[in-house]
């Protein structure tokens, strides 16, 4: 059985472990070296991407992550997830730094504030099939590598459609959460079964 870290410095740590162990594997809390380095994959909350990048230098994890990444060790992101994993940030803060591990360009709070956050319908594109999201202060791609695989796309308020859920290689990254249970109590987890899926390949 696989074992994903879940990075447990700010964010919904605890719904993200319960979509692991759905899909069948062993998720653990990450906050330390030891803890990264005994770990297959893992995920990155959503949260403050400015804090979360302050708080990975501060516990010493910044460069040994980028480095697993750039070594090819699966990682997803979700929200301020996805900023962590660009290459380039609009509407970065001063000093802000992100792990680049999806040739990507990321809008932060492309969607608006925290009075903005909404549901909604996307179409997940590798299947054609429906999927439930939810947006927090959600950021989207402003512009990506032709490598990088557009998984899912929104429409933002200047009324065009810009990528919202992305892979390349062993990243995946989505601007929403994919870890809150829809309307009805449905858990829809495929995006973390794509993350366990990568481990294998």
């Amino acid at each position: 059985m696989s074992t994903v870290g879940v990075l447990a410095l700010q964010g919904d740590v605890r719904e993200h472990a319960a979509a692991l162990e759905r899909v069948g594997a062993t998720a653990t809390r990450v906050r330390r070296l030891a803890e990264l380095e005994a770990v297959d994959a893992l995920v990155i909350p959503g949260g403050e991407s400015t804090t979360i990048d302050k708080l990975l230098r501060a516990f010493d994890l910044f460069e040994p992550l980028r480095s697993r990444i750039a070594e090819g060790m699966p990682v997803m992101g979700s929200c301020a997830g996805m900023i962590m994993l660009a290459t380039d940030i609009i509407g970065a803060i001063e000093g802000q730094r992100s792990l680049g591990g999806i040739p990507m360009t990321v809008r932060r709070n492309a969607f608006g504030r925290q009075v903005d956050s909404a549901e909604t319908e996307l179409v997940w594109e590798p299947d054609g099939s429906i999927m439930h999201a939810t947006f927090i202060r959600a950021p989207w791609v402003e512009s990506w590598d032709p490598a990088v695989e557009v998984l899912a796309t929104a429409a933002g308020p200047d009324g065009m459609r810009h990528p919202v859920a992305v892979r390349h290689r062993a990243a995946i990254a989505t601007s929403f959460h994919p870890e809150i249970v829809a309307p009805g109590g449905t858990a829809d987890d495929r995006v973390h079964r794509l993350l366990v899926d990568l481990i294998a390949s």
